[in-house]
């Protein structure tokens, strides 16, 4: 960090937001707290959930706790500080909190991408090999694919960070944007990026758009193998299966035309960073609980033992 002082003069970015307005800066205020209140009490339920119930002691469950974890920690890296940042008139963020603040985006990004991922493949056991299910996803299994996970997100913020933290800014420090965000940053440095920028679209955006790819198709084999198997249990599995699917197709979906469109509309960007990582981590678990019959039943043991708990006492 001493050496990224020493080569660049600009010691913090000014950061735009939506607007300069008053009036709008608090109205955007109230809704970014009470999206964050909704995404930290809903992801935190659905954790708190899984631990406590044996019901979801599952590997489904298990990974739909890890993704929450996942949102929470992915929602928490900025919007705080954005709903900070509408009470100031300037908005600025310090050169080592923006790189960190990238660096923590793109590490629990990377890691919830991969978790969908393991997702996927749990529910491919589950439907395509039903009488192997619980040998295949053992405890060592679910462990492993935990930390694989863990292990791309830090590989994917590393390739693209260990370069970025090199980077000289000595000229324009505004980001039109509510956070740091790795595109529109790197594009302010005095040095050359068209590599560091085709770095990035590779590495996320490719990355990106082949995982979603190789979801739908496996998504598309499990469809098809329910479609063929009559059985009572189909009716849960597509239930459980179009949940995922949504979840994928919201987590992807932004994030795949934020890279693959990158540099050519800043509006764009702006608003589709918004909903990559603070509506999509709170869609998450309005989708698995209000579409989980389970999940809901494990959310009202919970409450009515704490209210049990708490009328004891």
């Amino acid at each position: 960090m001493d050496l990224l002082n020493n080569r660049s003069t600009v010691s913090e970015f000014i950061l735009l937001g939506f607007s300069s307005s008053q009036e709008i800066q608090i109205f955007l205020f109230a809704i970014f707290f009470i999206v964050y209140v909704a995404i930290v009490v809903g992801n935190l339920i659905i954790v708190i959930s899984v631990i406590f119930d044996n019901h979801l002691h599952s590997p489904m469950y298990f990974f739909l706790a890890n993704l929450s974890f996942f949102d929470l920690c992915l929602s928490s890296v900025a919007t705080p500080k954005v709903i900070a940042d509408f009470l100031r008139k300037r908005k600025t963020i310090s050169l080592r909190g923006c790189m960190a603040q990238m660096f923590f985006m793109h590490f629990f990004g990377g890691g919830e991408m991969s978790l969908l991922i393991a997702m996927a493949i749990d529910r491919y056991v589950a439907i395509c090999k039903p009488l192997h299910y619980k040998t295949i996803m053992s405890c060592r299994v679910l462990i492993l694919f935990l930390l694989l996970s863990w292990t791309i997100g830090f590989i994917h913020t590393m390739s693209q960070m260990v370069f970025t933290v090199g980077l000289t800014f000595c000229g324009p420090n505004i980001v039109d944007s509510i956070f740091c965000d790795l595109p529109l940053v790197i594009k302010l440095a005095c040095t050359e990026t068209y590599i560091l920028e085709l770095l990035v679209i590779a590495n996320s955006g490719l990355l990106s758009l082949i995982c979603f790819i190789l979801l739908l198709i496996s998504y598309v084999v499990m469809l098809v193998t329910i479609w063929q198997r009559s059985s009572s249990a189909s009716s849960k599995a597509v239930s459980t299966l179009s949940a995922h699917i949504t979840v994928v197709t919201l987590f992807f979906g932004p994030s795949t035309f934020i890279y693959a469109f990158p540099f050519s509309s800043y509006s764009v960007d702006k608003f589709l960073s918004v909903f990559y990582s603070i509506i999509t981590p709170l869609l998450n678990p309005v989708i698995y609980t209000l579409r989980n019959q389970e999940m809901k039943a494990a959310i009202k043991r919970l409450n009515s033992k704490h209210t049990g708990s708490w009328f004891t006492h």
